[in-house]
């Protein structure tokens, strides 16, 4: 009989096949109950505490998920799920976690009969492709100029967040951020880089109704002579720049050796001659301010406050490119490259203000602003940190539409119609892939159940309801996340962006897919220590461990 062969290491875990497939559904199940009670306007909040012993208040999924450790290969790929929703869309964290646990879980019957994995998933892609032809045919396009159809739809997404109490505040804050940055290329595309231009600064003090959009940017800075410079300009020319306005040291390590004293005068005045003349070249174009990402010397500040030069130093790369998208400026490499087309005239005042304890510097009043900073005030971090996550999601929705001003009904109306179209197609498919393509449809419902859940309403009833007005042909009949009741989501006006809800299936979906053909799954495997990057510490032979081919021969 031939002897066990060792391939893997003792220590490694393994586990295949069956065992696997319902691990990995079991884990992804646990994951989709954490957040199941944070979805829809009756959310509960979930309070975590992090590593540094601070607490998070949070309904949203994608936060709750990033603040949990968790150990297992397939809890760990559904809060990476999570993640990139938000990156792709900035909203539907929480509804593509429930949907790709659900999904998996409905997977279960398939697995225990030992129908093959291949069969499911190529039931569950046919069903997403038929899927995303219901959702073309339910949506509708939306002005984007229409200020008040895009508030309702910008509210109608945050509903289900902290900030709703407080009316459409943040609301407008989003639509006018985005629409400030949004940047028309032509054939129809607009640009809308929300990460890059639309920056939040959260100042604690004040009310939440004192948060507002400035036309134009704001960082926290003061000038670089307080005493000499002005702190208030209309109209300023503005200047941009990337490298010191100060002496130019060695590249490398630099040495001079002088014998003389005066060799020393003539060094500092080669210093003070060279400084001179670079800020003369900055000074022939009359700027009112100069604004530079680098060092600038004591020496360069005096002069420019001489010729009534304001200056600030040390900026942020991001924050000189949205200064220079705000007021039309270029941002120029050297002095000696200034020309008359770089400087910025399209801001209307320039303003250092103190707020609290630290000074903050207000360009605003842009003709054209492409670029914006959203100043959110309130009592404590914890409520400003939960306004800007609030916040951010409310941009993405906005931005969403306005690069695919498409809408579907909300309350989960489009899960329901999708279901139903679903179940019409199942008879028409062929062989074992039927069950599982009609599987989907059964899955979707977990929205609209998981909003009547949330609410208290009696579930089995409302969705009873809600089944019976969609196979009457009422596409647009969802449930009311306040009341628990089945309403027309036309009359409600409860909309969802059609990108938000074809990215929400398109993700879940291909994950569970991914997750269920997973047969195999291997733990436990370490680096090796003594690897060629390892540091080697003295080695001491004792006998014991010393090298038999090194050993000398007695």
């Amino acid at each position: 009989m031939q002897a066990p062969v060792m391939v893997l290491q003792q220590n490694t875990q393994r586990e295949q096949g069956r065992k696997a497939q319902l691990g990995n559904v079991t884990a992804a199940k646990a994951i989709a109950d954490i957040v199941r009670t944070t979805l829809g306007p009756r959310s509960m909040l979930k309070m975590l505490l992090d590593a540094n012993g601070s607490i998070v208040l949070t309904n949203d999924g994608n936060a709750i998920l990033r603040e949990i450790d968790v150990t297992h290969p397939a809890a760990k790929s559904m809060i990476e799920l999570s993640r990139t929703q938000d990156e792709e869309v900035g909203d539907g964290t929480t509804s593509v976690i429930i949907l790709a646990g659900e999904l998996l879980y409905a997977a279960i019957p398939f697995l225990e009969k030992q129908y093959h994995p291949t069969v499911i998933v190529r039931g569950y892609m046919k069903a997403l492709e038929d899927a995303v032809k219901a959702v073309d045919d339910l949506c509708f396009p939306i002005e984007i100029k229409n200020r008040e159809q895009m508030l309702r739809l910008v509210q109608s997404c945050i509903g289900t967040k902290f900030t709703h109490r407080f009316g459409t505040l943040i609301s407008e804050l989003a639509l006018d951020a985005v629409l400030c940055v949004a940047n028309d290329l032509g054939d129809g595309k607009m640009e809308v880089d929300i990460k890059k231009y639309a920056k939040i600064e959260k100042l604690p003090g004040g009310s939440l109704e004192d948060c507002e959009v400035l036309k134009g940017v704001m960082f926290s800075k003061d000038v670089v002579l307080p005493g000499r410079m002005k702190r208030k300009i209309e109209n300023p020319r503005i200047l941009l720049m990337d490298c010191p306005l100060e002496y130019k040291k060695g590249e490398n390590q630099t040495n001079v050796e002088i014998t003389k004293e005066e060799d020393w005068a003539a060094l500092l005045k080669a210093e003070e001659e060279w400084i001179d003349q670079m800020c003369q070249m900055i000074i022939k174009f009359k700027p009112d301010l100069v604004v530079t990402e680098k060092g600038l010397s004591d020496l360069a500040a005096v002069y420019f406050a001489r010729a009534g030069v304001t200056a600030i130093r040390r900026l942020r790369k991001t924050d000189n490119n949205r200064i220079a998208r705000a007021s039309g400026a270029t941002i120029v490499h050297r002095a000696s490259e200034i020309k008359e087309s770089d400087i910025g005239t399209g801001a209307g005042l320039f303003e250092v203000k103190k707020v609290g304890d630290e000074y903050f510097t207000f360009i605003v009043d842009c003709k054209e602003p492409k670029a914006c900073s959203v100043v959110l005030r309130g009592a404590s971090k914890d409520v400003l940190n939960e306004v800007e996550r609030n916040l951010h999601d409310a941009m993405g929705v906005a931005r969403n539409v306005v690069q695919d001003p498409r809408l579907v009904p909300g309350g989960g109306a489009v899960e329901m119609a999708v279901a139903k179209a679903l179940s019409d197609k199942a008879s028409a498919i062929e062989g074992t892939e039927s069950l599982p393509y009609l599987a989907v449809g059964e899955a979707l419902e977990v929205i609209p159940r998981t909003l009547a859940q949330n609410c208290g309403a009696n579930i089995i009833r409302t969705l009873t309801k809600l089944r019976a007005q969609h196979a009457d042909g009422n596409d647009t009949f969802g449930i009311d996340g306040n009341l628990g009741t089945v309403v027309d989501m036309k009359v409600l006006g409860v909309w969802e962006p059609y990108a938000v809800k074809v990215q929400t299936f398109k993700t879940a979906l291909e994950s569970a897919t991914l997750l269920l053909r997973i047969d195999d799954i291997v733990s436990g495997i370490q680096k090796k220590a003594g690897g060629p990057s390892a540091p080697r510490g003295p080695q001491i032979e004792d006998g014991e461990n010393v090298d038999s081919e090194r050993a000398l021969a007695e």
